[in-house]
């Protein structure tokens, strides 16, 4: 579907259920009757959205017995914020700037 990690992973952070569940594993391993528990949908339907994680790498699934609980892979999300950051440091710099203007015009310097 998408040709590189980072587009999967934005893929995948776009959808508000799949995000709720990333929040729900940060706090530990669950299985996908445990996932699903919040959600009013169907178990294959939250099953769709534990498979679109786990291929964009954002979680992983083992196996223990009959088990098969689903964890976050934060590691996985370091590409995201990298990314992310470099735009982080485009709005501080501009409200940085808009800072030192709105301070300039409140000054006797940018009265008139």
């Amino acid at each position: 579907m998408h040709s590189d990690p980072l587009s999967t992973q934005f893929a995948a952070l776009a959808d508000p259920t799949r995000r709720a569940i990333l929040a729900r594993l940060a706090q530990g391993e669950a299985s996908v009757n445990e996932l699903a528990e919040p959600f009013d949908m169907s178990l294959p339907a939250v099953s769709r959205h534990i498979k679109v994680l786990e291929n964009a790498g954002l979680i992983s699934r083992s196996r223990t017995a009959q088990w098969r609980p689903a964890k976050f892979e934060p590691m996985a999300m370091k590409s995201v914020a990298d990314w992310l950051d470099q735009y982080r440091h485009f709005w501080e710099s501009s409200f940085d700037r808009l800072d030192a203007y709105l301070k300039y015009i409140q000054t006797a310097g940018g009265r008139r």
